[in-house]
């Protein structure tokens, strides 16, 4: 895959998932919210690598399965997050994680 980085390298646009777990699932509700130093109200948002819809705000609840990145002007572009609607899907913890962490998964059905 591809992965743009701001002017500085380093990549500062964040999609945040709430609930806080991966990959997300549709019928969890799903809000997603773009973080980043960029303009808040100048977020672009993409559906599977395409531009989607006309939605500038910085946060919105999903309701269709796809992988999801927003943008911010100065800051990049946010790494992908997939919202699901599968029957059976193992979750993580939607955090860094490290090599030892003691992790709890979720199945859900």
């Amino acid at each position: 895959g591809w992965c743009p980085l701001s002017p500085t390298g380093a990549q500062t646009t964040q999609l945040l998932v709430q609930p806080p777990w991966r990959p997300a699932v549709l019928w969890d509700r799903v809000t997603l919210t773009c973080q980043g130093s960029g303009t808040a109200g100048a977020t672009t948002w993409y559906k599977d690598g395409r531009q989607w819809g006309q939605n500038r705000r910085n946060h919105f609840t999903v309701t269709e399965r796809g992988t999801y990145t927003c943008e911010r002007p100065g800051s990049g572009l946010s790494p992908p997050v997939r919202v699901l609607n599968d029957w059976l899907v193992l979750q993580v913890p939607a955090r860094a994680l490290l090599e030892g962490d003691t992790v709890t998964l979720r199945c859900r059905s």
